[in-house]
């Protein structure tokens, strides 16, 4: 798979949400220094607007922040209306934006459960949809979805998480099939662990981990780049036949 320095993505508009920090972060340098021009989202102002500030410096681009907060029931229209608005359109949308409160389904709380749900399916899903028609009247598109390896295989103590990504992996899939023949390629990625700051936290001990690295045929969790190189393909004309799939980045975890 080229690298993202080989400026896959040149002239192309994207939005990337989850910016703030961990592989959102790492996927905003990566499409930057595909040559893409990008929006940011997140939640903290002082986060994105430092990262816009190093995108523009390191590598060229335009670099514009838009700061939302995905569990409000208002903010997949506000986010779409507002990203779209700022480059006069866009020619990739990267859901990335989510969250995670690891608990046994016997100690689910509804709160926790509802905001799971909240910010890692009816967001980007409707962020999604919304984007994607704009796209499809404009001529064509691409949207990856950051899922998870926990969408295509349970996952303990995940449960609201688990239905969360498993959602979202459906609903890129029928994103695909309506809108695939109007230039719009959908597609998720679906790694096992990464190693972003909340996976340390979630994974880090290692009586956790052990046993899950234990199905791990590679024998290690992933990093970053290795998402964020694969968002760039799935991105790019690169990857102009590739429409519906959900791409595991996982060291083999699911065949094993």
């Amino acid at each position: 798979m080229p690298t993202a320095s080989a400026r896959l993505l040149d002239g192309k508009r994207a939005l990337v949400t989850g910016a703030s920090k961990g592989i959102g972060t790492q996927i905003a340098h990566a499409f930057a220094q595909a040559g893409a021009d990008v929006i940011v989202s997140g939640r903290s102002r002082s986060e994105l607007t430092t990262l816009a500030d190093r995108l523009r410096d390191s590598c060229g681009v335009r670099a514009e922040i838009l700061v939302a907060d995905l569990a409000s029931p208002d903010a997949p229209t506000q986010v779409a209306q507002e990203s779209l608005a700022v480059f006069g359109g866009l020619d990739v949308l990267v859901n990335n934006a989510g969250i995670s409160y690891p608990e046994f389904v016997t100690d689910i709380t509804e709160p926790n459960f509802d905001a799971v749900l909240n910010v890692n399916l009816r967001a980007p899903a409707l962020l999604a949809a919304k984007i994607g028609s704009a796209m499809a009247d404009a001529g064509g598109g691409a949207i990856v979805t950051v899922a998870s390896a926990a969408a295509l295989r349970a996952l303990p103590e995940h449960y609201s998480y688990c239905i969360a990504k498993a959602g979202l992996v459906m609903a890129t899939k029928v994103l695909a099939l309506e809108l695939g023949n109007r230039g719009v390629r959908a597609n998720s990625v679906c790694p096992t662990v990464v190693l972003t700051e909340m996976g340390q936290t979630v994974w880090g001990e290692h009586d956790k981990a052990a046993p899950m690295l234990n199905r791990i045929p590679s024998g290690r969790f992933a990093v970053p780049d290795e998402v964020s190189e694969a968002v760039v393909w799935l991105a790019s004309d690169a990857a102009a036949m590739v429409n519906g799939t959900d791409l595991p980045i996982d060291g083999g975890y699911l065949v094993s």
